[in-house]
């Protein structure tokens, strides 16, 4: 798990050795172990490094195989890596070191692009093909490691946050009005390749980019997800087993590939706690947990120690748990924010990254619950959904749209005003052909578009703020496969997730998982009072946000004279979302132009 960044000159240039340091710079909190740079010609790449698999110095990127005449910037981790191994010795390759990064250099030269199909695991990677003066980039299935890029008339550039992108002088900053659009109606996701910024972009999921020298440039989806029956039906209790089999399998994947301890973030919600289950009925011993929780607010409970802790003591685990109070995490709110990608606005973004910086001075890897909610049909909107009538978008925009068009023509200066963008993209997602069912449409939607930006791309950001890496097992993509085949009433029935409950009955306690649907919370970014209003004032009064005039005074007005009155559809505050986007903007774009350094970090 690392951070990645690289530079293809397109105008005959020489790479530019300063940027790429102030990039590395921008990525030293993804990867505090190790840093590394090599050029060839008209490319450079660099690397930093979170040492998880063969710590030792063999491993370490940008890695270069001079008899193959290939080089490599790889972030995150193929859990296949050593029967890709046994596989790629038995065809004759020769390995110098132990870990994953080397594999995917010969699955390169062994199967070229088509490598990918051979990889299971979270990933992003460039591979610069030195005989053919070709660079080759590719993401994960599911969208799980980021990868953005931005191109200019002189260079093509790539990183694994976009606040390396911006150390570039040349890059545009200017508002993309799409992803605005995005930005304020689909809950901050917004969809690859596109992100806010006209200048940056984000290579999608399950896709692979490749450039020739010229800077001509070709890319393939490498996968795409069905949800649909199987020819051969199975009983409940089959389907039971089979899921109950590849979710052990996707646990014990995630622990088995790592030189390092594996703890869980358990938040007391089914999800996390069945990891802890699942990993205890797998054998595993001498388990660290780790559980975050906030102030109470008098209309939601801060914390979930409730039901985290009979897990633990259930499995006695070595738990650990962290209470923040508000202050302090008014105080740290900014600093999370630089270490956002994109403007985030889910509450538990905070929460993320408030107990990584705990959980790292344990642990260097984790396992989370995040893509159960969207593989198995958790939340609350979808058998809303599925009972409602009219068209696949109007069903759809009822339960979800953070804002209908109308407001959103309210919300935003009218130089960016234009057609609903968001309804047209989502329309044109959920009549993708291979779904049974409206239900089939909605959850493939989540899982290959929103979940990417909306939560994963927070665990990601949050996580490896700190150096701790995250993964994922609910989002194995070979469980995620089997997950859509699943029959809808297996999904949504009992008030969502009904297999993982079937699965989880007798290894929980009961409470845990009748318990209503909880969330990651963070009160005081949903009820919007006190210090918490005071800040996000401040925010919106700001010289900066005025002189930017990218949303509109008279909505502004409205949403801070009565701030726990404007909740979006999903239950988030409008207020926080408007607030948190003007923030992102001064401490990355605005602090950017300005050349300032990189905010102070014990890893920097």
């Amino acid at each position: 798990m690392c951070g990645i960044g690289g530079e293809l000159r397109l105008d005959g240039g020489e790479p530019d050795w300063t940027l790429m340091g102030r990039m590395l710079q921008r990525l030293a909190r993804r990867g505090p172990d190790h840093e590394g740079t090599w050029s060839d010609g008209p490319v450079l790449l660099g690397h930093r490094r979170l040492s998880v698999i063969d710590l030792s110095d063999r491993s370490n990127q940008p890695m270069v195989d001079s008899d193959l005449g290939l080089a490599l910037v790889f972030n995150g981790a193929i859990y296949n890596y050593r029967e890709l191994r046994r596989e790629l010795l038995a065809k004759g390759y020769r390995f110098f070191s132990e870990g994953d990064t080397e594999v995917i250099l010969k699955a390169y030269a062994e199967w070229g692009e088509h490598c990918v199909e051979h990889l299971l695991g979270m990933f992003a990677f460039a591979i610069w093909n030195i005989r053919e003066r070709s660079l080759f980039l590719a993401r994960d299935r599911l969208g799980i490691k980021p990868l953005y890029y931005s191109r200019s008339a002189q260079a093509f550039r790539f990183a694994s946050n976009s606040q390396a992108l911006l150390e570039a002088p040349d890059v545009d900053t200017a508002i993309d009005p799409v992803g605005l659009h995005h930005q304020l109606t689909l809950h901050a996701v917004i969809p690859a390749p596109r992100t806010l910024l006209r200048g940056i972009r984000k290579l999608a999921p399950a896709t692979t980019l490749t450039l020739d020298a010229y800077g001509r440039e070709r890319s393939r989806t490498y996968w795409r997800l069905r949800a649909q029956r199987p020819d051969t039906p199975r009983s409940e209790a089959e389907w039971t087993e089979a899921v109950h089999d590849a979710l052990r399998l996707a646990v014990r994947r995630r622990l088995d590939v790592a030189d390092v301890p594996v703890g869980v973030l358990l938040s007391g919600g089914l999800d996390s706690s069945l990891l802890v289950a699942l990993l205890a009925e797998s054998g595993v011993r001498d388990l660290r947990t780790f559980s975050v929780g906030f102030e109470d607010q008098p209309e939601e409970k801060g914390s979930e120690f409730e039901y985290s802790d009979p897990v633990a003591a259930r499995y006695q685990t070595r738990h650990h748990k962290y209470l923040i109070p508000n202050d302090q995490v008014l105080k740290r709110l900014p600093e999370a924010v630089t270490c956002m990608a994109e403007p985030m606005v889910g509450q538990d973004a905070v929460a993320f990254f408030l107990l990584a910086e705990q959980v790292s001075q344990a642990v260097k890897v984790v396992q989370s619950g995040q893509g159960a909610d969207e593989v198995f049909g958790g939340y609350f909107w979808y058998p809303r959904m599925a009972a409602d009538t009219g068209s696949d978008l109007e069903r759809f925009r009822r339960h979800y749209f953070d804002r209908d068009h109308a407001e959103w023509l309210d919300t935003v200066a009218p130089a960016y005003h234009g057609p609903d963008h968001s309804a047209m993209l989502i329309a044109e997602r959920l009549a993708e052909p291979g779904a049974d069912t409206y239900l089939d449409q909605v959850l493939r939607l989540d899982v290959t578009t929103l979940i990417v930006d909306d939560p994963v791309k927070r665990v990601d950001n949050m996580t490896m703020a700190w150096g701790l890496e995250a993964r994922v097992p609910f989002l194995d993509h070979e469980l995620v496969e089997l997950a859509m085949q699943l029959p809808p009433e297996l999904k949504i029935g009992g008030d969502g997730k009904h297999v993982l409950k079937k699965i989880a009955r007798g290894l929980l306690p009961d409470a845990v998982i009748d318990r209503p649907k909880g969330y990651f919370p963070v009160p005081a970014l949903k009820f919007v009072r006190g210090p918490f209003l005071d800040f996000m004032r401040e925010v919106l009064d700001s010289r900066a946000c005025r002189e930017r005039g990218l949303l509109q005074r008279p909505y502004l007005d409205k949403l801070l004279a009565e701030p726990e009155q404007h909740h979006t559809r999903l239950l988030g505050s409008k207020l926080w979302h408007a607030a948190l986007l003007e923030l992102w903007l001064q401490l990355n774009v605005d602090s950017a132009k300005r050349g300032a350094a990189t905010p102070a970090s014990p890893l920097v």
